[in-house]
């Protein structure tokens, strides 16, 4: 919020400078952004009368001026402005006369030939917003020659740009500011109290309709009849320049000067047009929820499809008004008005913050209701813009309306026991000079008394703090009590302290292994991707969202593979190639019993990972089902985890015939496979892709095991190995795994691996088997084997499989 210090003083006795002021507000909390001195854009401007004015004698569009500025001597002035004449007062920069605002110094000068002695300024050239093409020309009367022009521009004054805290409403009005000044520096206060207003109720065709009592607790309806519509008094416009708002006229102006001054949000319809839009006389001014699809055209000219979000303003159940967000076109005061209704009203924060949202529009209104409006406000508001009305505009208070299930005002506000021993305990100890001591009681009792809070003691070193009204909704509990205290005190004078000794530090174990699984699937050339948790609806079991912020992301994710495969295609589109890729991240979904979350790893695989292809022409090779397995062993193998393989077909994106679920110890890993030939043409993806995807909280578990932890080294043996191979028909039903499993079991302690070296299908090999060939390495870590201890336990192996699975052995 941009802060006058001329408007501020007239409201606190602040004696600090503009910087000490700043540095004041922003220790406490309220940082400035800026400070902008206007006193400098028109430091040796003057006021001047023009005596005569004469055509230029070498161009038409300039004048020769004749200028007197009180010392007693006329300048000749060269002016381009259509404006210029004689006899009028303007603002005048002398030679030596710097305006920063176009970076020029004024100095002599000849135009065309005829010297110029300074420059007749326009209100653009000083800084000002106008809307005349031309200088500026003085209205006022009794103007003294050569004098300076800053107070009568507002030029003689510094503006602050201040940034309040979310949980701050009141501190976006000046009011609000001047409150904290004077508790900053203990300055004295003086806020204009408004005038009391006496309006007769229910004298004239109004009524108040208010649908939803908790989205709009209060509304105020008044009628004001026989305004004069016209330009604002100047000290009226200067202070919404200086805030950064463009004067329209003097009762929009008026709604505007109150929202700044006590930061309670007002809305002036034209009265007569209301009638119009409502068709009757009788005007029944109702708040409800928009229908879906409604339209409303608001006064920065859109016409805006409205939802059920948004909280309207209606004349006989007709569109005239976003609520609390901005007025609409067809109901705008003019400069043909002559009757008004003034709104003053509370909505609710949470409802303004939605229907401002999915409306994309933020206004003034909108950025105080967002946060709150305390209920003790708006009455003085109200008070306050109606004295204004009847001053500036003549208006005439015919009745007035009010809806109002507010709670009794003796709840506006709150008591609060705040113990010295918590404050001390949490502030810590006060920088006192030559040794650190506590915050005394006096200096409690001095700081809460200076916000406006009443003290009243219960014990020893306890009090009960009753809040002030206009804190009500940010002074809830006694930790907030410390923080005032803290922030009013000062931040600088408490004492910086840091621990004696520092422990050493260590990652909890999921964070270790997470990072140890980044960098395996890293090693195995792939890249780590993320998404957002949130898609499109449409899946089963999903979780949808209650207040979504776009229905493309109104539901959270059940899986980590469609992020992979949309990751996929897309850069397949952008020309990237194929895509190893791999994700950590939660999936959720519903059952019967409620929500449930968890933590997965998923990973996409499909790019050719040969760093050059001079072997193959250039061509890209497409990634085998065993390649793409390959990688996951890898990573097991890294992490010291043997993990099972089984058939699998429950997912429908997986090819049925090249899919397998993932198992260690008995529990559920995850999956892995290819995807289906289907999906794979739905999506234009080539025929090489596969997919995993494994429970990070079952992988986790299974790495929690000391031996992984911590390995232990075990020596290599020095001794050499004995080789046998096996070759046997086996059923095709009978996985390779479970026969590994078995040779493992049977060759117990001599056995060091087995490796599957051959499959075959096709001729001379029976009906429904396949011809498989093994190799089995035996090694002692004592001893060099001999035929006579390898031949036993060989033969072992092959009485295993053939009884276990029925082989027919060819060796």
């Amino acid at each position: 919020m941009r802060i006058s210090l001329k408007w501020l003083r007239e409201l606190v006795e602040v004696k600090l400078a503009s910087e000490e002021l700043a540095e004041t507000l922003t220790m406490a909390g309220f940082e400035v952004e800026d400070i902008e001195d206007r006193r400098t854009w028109a430091d040796g401007v003057v006021i001047g009368r023009v005596l005569e004015r004469q055509p230029h004698p070498n161009a038409d569009k300039l004048s020769v001026c004749q200028v007197d500025i009180g010392t007693g001597e006329t300048l000749n002035i060269v002016c381009g402005a259509p404006n210029v004449r004689a006899d009028i007062y303007v603002p005048v920069a002398t030679v030596g006369t710097y305006l920063p605002n176009i970076d020029l110094k004024i100095k002599p000068a000849k135009l065309r030939g005829v010297p110029s002695n300074g420059m007749i300024c326009s209100l653009k050239e000083l800084g000002l917003p106008s809307d005349v093409d031309g200088i500026h020309v003085f209205t006022q009367e009794n103007l003294q020659l050569g004098s300076d022009v800053r107070p009568l521009l507002g030029l003689d004054d510094v503006i602050l740009d201040v940034t309040a805290t979310a949980n701050r409403a009141d501190a976006l009005s000046m009011v609000g500011i001047a409150r904290e000044v004077a508790a900053l520096t203990g300055a004295k206060l003086t806020i204009p109290e408004p005038d009391e207003v006496s309006v007769p109720q229910g004298a004239g065709n109004l009524a108040i309709k208010v649908a939803d009592t908790q989205a709009c607790p209060t509304y105020i309806g008044t009628v004001i009849e026989q305004v004069k519509i016209a330009p604002s008094p100047d000290w009226l416009q200067q202070r919404l320049r200086a805030a950064g708002v463009r004067p329209i006229n003097n009762v929009v102006d008026i709604t505007n000067y109150v929202l700044l001054e006590w930061g309670q949000p007002l809305h002036a319809f034209d009265r007569d047009r209301l009638v119009s839009i409502a068709g009757s006389e009788k005007l029944a001014i109702g708040v409800r929820f928009a229908n879906s699809g409604e339209t409303l055209k608001t006064l920065d000219g859109q016409t805006r499809t409205l939802s059920t979000q948004n909280l309207l303003i209606t004349a006989n159940d007709q569109p005239v008004a976003l609520a609390g967000v901005m007025g609409g076109e067809e109901s705008e005061v003019h400069e043909g008005t002559q009757n008004l209704l003034l709104e003053a009203a509370l909505f609710d924060s949470v409802v303004i913050r939605r229907s401002s949202r999915s409306v994309g529009l933020r206004s003034e209104s909108s950025s105080r209701y967002e946060r709150g409006i305390n209920s003790a406000g708006l009455e003085i508001a109200t008070r306050r813009a109606l004295t204004l009305i009847t001053e500036l505009a003549q208006g005439s208070l015919v009745t007035q309306e009010i809806s109002d299930s507010r709670p009794d005002p003796s709840t506006w506000t709150r008591s609060i026991e705040l113990r010295l021993d918590r404050v001390n305990q949490v502030l810590g100890p006060v920088d006192l000079g030559e040794q650190p001591g506590e915050l005394q009681a006096e200096d409690v009792e001095r700081t809460l008394t200076a916000l406006g809070c009443q003290l009243k003691s219960i014990g020893d070193r306890k009090w009960t703090v009753t809040v002030p009204p206009y804190r009500y909704r940010d002074l809830e509990r006694e930790i907030d009590l410390i923080e005032e205290i803290a922030r009013l005190y000062g931040y600088n004078r408490f004492c910086d302290t840091l621990p004696e000794k520092s422990g050493a530090g260590y990652l909890p174990f999921d964070v270790d292994m997470l990072r140890q699984l980044r960098a395996c699937f890293r090693a195995e050339g792939l890249t780590e991707l993320m998404h957002y948790s949130l898609v499109k609806p449409g899946e089963n079991r999903q979780i949808l969202l209650a207040n979504p912020l776009f229905v493309e992301y109104s539901a959270l994710r059940t899986d980590l593979l469609s992020g992979l495969i949309d990751a996929f295609v897309y850069n397949l589109e952008q020309g990237n190639g194929a895509l190893n890729g791999f994700e950590i991240g939660r999936i959720f979904w519903q059952e019967e019993n409620g929500l449930q979350e968890a933590d997965a790893i998923a990973g996409i695989l499909g790019g050719d990972r040969r760093s050059n292809k001079w072997t193959s022409s250039g061509r890209e090779q497409p990634m085998t089902w065993y390649e793409a397995k390959g990688t996951l062993d890898s990573v097991f193998q890294r992490l010291s985890l043997e993990v099972e393989y089984q058939p699998d077909c429950h997912d429908e994106r997986l090819h049925p015939g090249r899919t397998a679920s993932l198992w260690i110890r008995g529990n559920r890993l995850g999956i892995f496979g290819q995807l289906h030939p289907q999906l794979r043409h739905e999506r234009s993806l080539p025929e090489a892709v596969y997919v995993f995807q494994l429970d990070l909280d079952v992988l986790l578990d299974a790495l929690d095991q000391d031996e992984i932890i911590v390995p232990t080294f075990k020596p290599y043996s020095t001794y050499p190995a004995t080789d046998r191979d096996i070759a046997f028909f086996a059923p095709i039903k009978v996985t390779v795994a479970e026969i590994e499993k078995a040779i493992t079991k049977a060759g117990k302690d001599l056995l060091e691996s087995v490796e599957l070296f051959d499959e075959y299908r096709g001729e001379h090999v029976p009906q429904g088997q396949r011809s498989l060939a093994f190799r089995l390495i035996y090694r002692a870590s004592d001893r060099t084997l001999t035929d006579a201890e390898v031949e036993p336990v060989h033969q072992k192996v092959r009485d295993t499989l053939v009884e276990k699975f029925g082989v027919a052995l060819r060796s």
